[in-house]
């Protein structure tokens, strides 16, 4: 007698709960979220849309709207403070943000070899980022006063001369740059993470390949960092081009307008002259010229920036 063998139908099951878990865990993504994305739409969105319908007019919001078309970006190609503040930004921004990465990225190797106190070292060199805003600007104007700070103090210990740093128009932008390196352990952090996270077997086995320390670090460990480093580029760009609090508590744009930051001038055009339509021009434009950044670092991730497990074409 013939055995009969019956064939089951393959089950659906594994694919359908498979598919069920995505979409829960994809509504949970959008709760977690929907706070930030109802202040986006309601509130953040809302402001952009009046901001670009003043910026084609004047008003100081007390005494009606003038409508005056491209006028207010005719204006700012031909007004020279608005040049000035570009450079002083661009100046602040592509030192501190190569400079903070060099040296968030040096801490973080030192933090990540086994020492004594090691958690206490990373304590100490992530504090300062805690603390910001108008606290950390006035702390550092006692520490930049050319006469009793502590800076041109500690110069004169070792025989140097300290400069005016603040009241002077050379220094005053390096020093809002040593400023903010001051809170480099932000950016330690993270880095410290992407480190902890390079498997321990890439450097075993480059070790035996007959690779030094150095070949290790470029080969491995930069490669490695690269998600991190590129994800700290962006957010230091981005913020180091809206750079205000320190300008606006330290010097107000002085020396002779050598701290004039491009959201300062923005700020003085608004709140001080009550030319609106004109500060939400250069609203715009910083906006524009964020955006173009943000953009070329996004489009040059493809080339350097590799993540564990992508196979390089």
């Amino acid at each position: 007698m013939a055995t009969q063998i019956s064939v089951r139908p393959a089950s659906s099951a594994g694919p359908t709960r498979k598919s069920s878990q995505r979409r829960r865990d994809n509504i949970a993504g959008f709760l977690f979220i929907s706070p930030w994305i109802i202040q986006f739409v309601f509130l953040i969105s809302a402001a952009m849309i009046v901001s670009l319908g003043i910026s084609f007019g004047e008003t100081d919001l007390f005494n009606g709207y003038k409508f005056v078309g491209l006028a207010n970006y005719v204006r700012m190609w031909h007004d020279e403070l608005f040049w000035k503040s570009l450079r002083v930004t661009a100046y602040y921004t592509f030192v501190l943000v190569p400079a903070g990465i060099v040296i968030s990225l040096g801490i973080a190797l030192l933090m990540n070899q086994k020492v004594k106190f090691v958690g206490l070292w990373r304590t100490l060199y992530y504090l300062p980022s805690v603390v910001q805003g108008v606290a950390v600007a006035l702390l550092w104007g006692y520490v930049l006063n050319p006469r009793f700070g502590l800076l041109n103090a500690g110069l004169k210990v070792i025989g140097i001369q300290g400069p005016k740093w603040l009241f002077s128009e050379t220094w005053a932008v390096p020093s809002f740059i040593i400023m903010g390196l001051w809170g480099a352990g932000g950016a330690m952090l993270l880095y410290l993470a992407g480190l902890q996270g390079i498997p321990t077997p890439l450097y075993e086995a480059a070790e035996i390949d007959g690779a030094n320390s150095w070949n290790r670090f470029i080969h491995i460990t930069i490669p490695m960092l690269t998600p991190t480093i590129y994800f700290n580029l962006l957010l230091n760009i981005i913020g180091s081009f809206q750079v205000f609090t320190s300008a606006q508590i330290m010097t107000d744009g002085g020396p002779n307008n050598a701290t004039l930051t491009q959201v300062l001038y923005l700020y003085h055009m608004g709140f001080v002259n009550f030319q609106f339509g004109y500060a939400s021009a250069l609203a715009w434009a910083l906006f524009v010229i964020i955006m173009v950044f943000t953009v070329l670092v996004m489009r040059s991730g493809n080339s350097w920036v590799h993540y564990e497990g992508d196979l390089k074409k």
